[in-house]
């Protein structure tokens, strides 16, 4: 075969960055090593890979078809160099999980297997659920834990649990009366941002009802709106698993909202072209088993 790795990771920088001395910087090259290599490339397969438009390269027909034939190849290669660097019980593994599970789930599950074994190490990433499986498709990460559906043909998920949304607030007025989610649209509404699997997950089940929310604020952290729901009174809608022991305290309480039912998966997901090591596998079950257990724990409804 002709075609070497090294000429592959080029082609994937140079389509990832656009540009040949970023590229080259990326991987600790000269520029002209770069373009030699893609030159190289392009006369062992006789096609031009690249279009050259406003001094950025950007990937012809030919080229995105190539892209599509290597990058699970190379992603597969990498995954069998890190297996066999690792064994099963001594390694790293990259880890994503979106901000309802990272906050109340994954620090408990991190700790006690690294405490199990401690030459494992994870590298742990936060995001909202559409940045986590966007971190599974770019292989930045190995698996991820999220609370919102995704349909994707490159991504393989598994449901791992069902959570509860509930509709919270600290405001007297709301305490032990029921609504209508039309009586309380008006109230000020404090949402996650655009994106989050809970914003999703409450929108979507109340799109029927063509209820349009007063939502003055939106916020990337469950922490922040949990302030806010202490200190000035607006209404959210959270997981169970975040407010479960303001609820016990009795600093939040659920608004009673008339049938309202509001539930979803957390899914854990990983790419479909993604080498299950021994490393991985003994992982990603352990998170499952602790993350249903953590949910049954916490009052969510059930688990899968």
């Amino acid at each position: 075969m002709k075609i070497s790795l090294r000429q592959i990771e080029i082609f994937l920088n140079v389509v990832k960055l656009q540009n040949l001395t970023n590229v080259a910087k990326e991987l600790g090259l000269s520029q002209s090593a770069v373009s030699m290599s893609i030159k190289e490339l392009e006369t062992i397969l006789g096609r031009k890979l690249f279009d050259r438009i406003n001094k950025k390269l950007i990937l012809n027909e030919i080229g995105r078809s190539f892209k599509e034939a290597v990058l699970p190849l190379y992603k597969q290669l990498n995954d069998i160099e890190t297996e066999f660097q690792n064994s099963e019980d001594k390694g790293s593994v990259r880890v994503g999980a979106s901000t309802t599970i990272i906050d109340y789930l994954m620090p408990t599950i991190v700790c006690e297997y690294m405490s199990k074994y401690p030459n494992v190490k994870i590298d742990l990433k936060e995001g909202n659920t559409k940045e986590i499986v966007q971190l599974v498709k770019e292989g930045k990460i190995d698996m991820g834990f999220i609370e919102g559906n995704v349909e994707d043909s490159e991504i393989i998920k598994e449901s791992i649990g069902k959570d509860e949304l509930v509709v919270v607030s600290s405001n007297e007025e709301l305490k032990n009366k029921e609504f209508e989610l039309n009586d309380i649209k008006d109230y000020r509404w404090v949402l996650r941002e655009k994106g989050s699997g809970t914003r999703e997950v409450f929108l979507n089940y109340i799109k029927p009802q063509k209820v349009k929310l007063n939502i003055f604020l939106e916020l990337g952290h469950t922490e922040s709106i949990k302030s806010l729901l202490l200190s000035k009174k607006p209404i959210s809608c959270l997981s169970i698993l975040a407010v479960s022991n303001e609820i016990n305290s009795g600093s939040l309480f659920k608004v009673n909202i008339k049938d309202f039912n509001c539930t979803r998966d957390f899914f854990a997901i990983y790419h479909k072209d993604k080498y299950k090591s021994e490393l991985f596998k003994k992982l990603y079950d352990f998170s499952k088993e602790m993350i249903q257990d953590a949910m049954v724990r916490k009052g969510c409804i059930q688990c899968s």
